[in-house]
């Protein structure tokens, strides 16, 4: 867990580990909370005026969004990357809420400690490039936002793999785990539609500049990662056509399959049903009985009744081949 913060003021940041200091410093305060203990964050809280059920929000499972308040903002969105081990299904999409308070002159963000958005924007700031809490905490957020973003294409690739090696091997009848990747692809398509639809609607908001501490300068950064959401919902519905015509023609091919498993069935008991028939009927060799089978006294019954059921055979595969049954 950490509880942090940066400061920047004239050309340079300071971190602080005492936020009461921090707060009363002059310049752009940036305060990092990752995995705070509950008590941390009613500190942080009750030191900048958060809400309470923005402050219960960070710490659930809710849907992106955007509120405005007297004096802050609350942006909400959810960072994004696939779950790997033997304890998750491949494709398996594992969500975090990442919480922005934004202020006029102030930042605060809230997220998990394997969040490595926040983080990798932390660690620029802090040590390559300044200028980004020089341009207003509202930038700031942009950044944060626009790497939690840029991340979801990191799952619309992995989807695209998956429909590439289906395209692939669709046809092919030996490729048993062909349903189970477009299956997990749909999977992962569904929860990035969840994902997506409210984030864009949260940070359409954004664009406009309708929170007062988004500045106008600032919209034009917000529209830009508006339209990477737009560019991935697209996607994300191209995609799922794909995988849903896969999975049809692959659904197609495993039926024509069986089809013709069993046509080839129905020849063989088509050709041997009546040689079944001729040979019950000669097996009943009653040689002694008053009503008995003369032919069977025949020097030449068995050769003639074997002639008999290959030309019965011949003629029914003849037909069938006539007919394109084989």
């Amino acid at each position: 867990m950490t509880v942090d913060a940066v400061v920047y003021a004239a050309g340079g940041v300071t971190t602080y580990a005492d936020l009461d200091a921090a707060k009363a410093a002059a310049g752009t305060t940036w305060v990092r909370l990752s995995d705070p203990t509950p008590d941390e964050l009613d500190a942080v809280a009750s030191l900048y005026g958060l809400h309470p059920l923005t402050v219960e929000d960070v710490q659930n499972d809710v849907r992106p969004k955007v509120e405005e308040f007297d004096d802050h903002t609350f942006v909400l969105v959810k960072a994004a990357r696939l779950a790997s081990g033997d304890t998750s299904f491949r494709g398996e999409l594992l969500t975090n809420p990442v919480g922005l308070f934004l202020g006029d002159d102030w930042l605060v963000t809230y997220a998990s400690d394997d969040c490595t958005a926040v983080e990798r924007t932390w660690q620029f700031v802090r040590t390559e490039d300044h200028r980004v809490l020089q341009r207003g905490p509202d930038f700031t957020a942009y950044r944060i936002v626009d790497t939690v973003v840029d991340d979801y294409f990191g799952a619309l690739d992995d989807v695209e793999d998956r429909l590439e090696y289906v395209e692939d091997t669709v046809l092919d009848e030996t490729e048993a785990d062909v349903l189970a990747e477009i299956n997990d692809a749909r999977r992962e398509l569904l929860a990035l539609r969840k994902l997506l639809w409210p984030t864009r609607d949260a940070l359409g908001a954004l664009s406009r500049g309708d929170p007062p501490q988004v500045r106008a300068e600032t919209e034009k950064y917000y529209r830009d990662v508006y339209d990477h959401l737009v560019q991935q919902v697209d996607l994300v519905e191209t995609y799922r056509d794909l995988a849903s015509g896969a999975r049809d023609i692959y659904l197609n091919t495993l039926s024509m399959s069986t089809n013709e498993v069993m046509k080839k069935l129905t020849v063989v008991a088509t050709i041997v049903l009546p040689l079944t028939l001729v040979v019950g009927v000669f097996g009943m060799n009653f040689a002694d009985a008053p009503w008995n089978m003369p032919e069977l006294a025949w020097p030449y019954a068995y050769p003639a009744v074997m002639l008999g059921m290959g030309l019965v055979s011949l003629i029914l595969l003849w037909h069938f081949r006539r007919e394109s049954w084989l």
